[in-house]
């Protein structure tokens, strides 16, 4: 029996910074500790002003000083995320 994969979503307000930001860390963790086959992490916003852009410019350089890459592109939450994901965690 194959075990299903534990899904995180984190939420802000435009996925452009915060959430994207969380998203790549807790990626990075989840891989170092060997649990990247378990767990499954994604983010999105609560409103779709930005939806289909990168994180913001100034976010990506901090996060790339610091050895993370924010490779995710906005999107907003659906009402099918509170059903597919069993963590959502609000940054906002």
């Amino acid at each position: 029996m194959e075990k299903n994969k534990i899904k995180v979503l984190f939420v802000c307000l435009g996925n452009i910074c915060r959430s994207p930001s969380a998203e790549a860390v807790f990626r990075d963790y989840v891989s170092k500790q060997g649990y990247a086959q378990l767990i499954e992490v994604d983010s999105a916003g609560l409103i779709a002003h930005h939806e289909g852009e990168q994180a913001d410019s100034r976010m990506r350089a901090h996060a790339i000083r610091r050895g993370y890459n924010l490779t995710s592109i906005s999107r907003p939450i659906t009402y099918d995320d509170f059903f597919e994901f069993d963590y959502i965690i609000g940054m906002d």
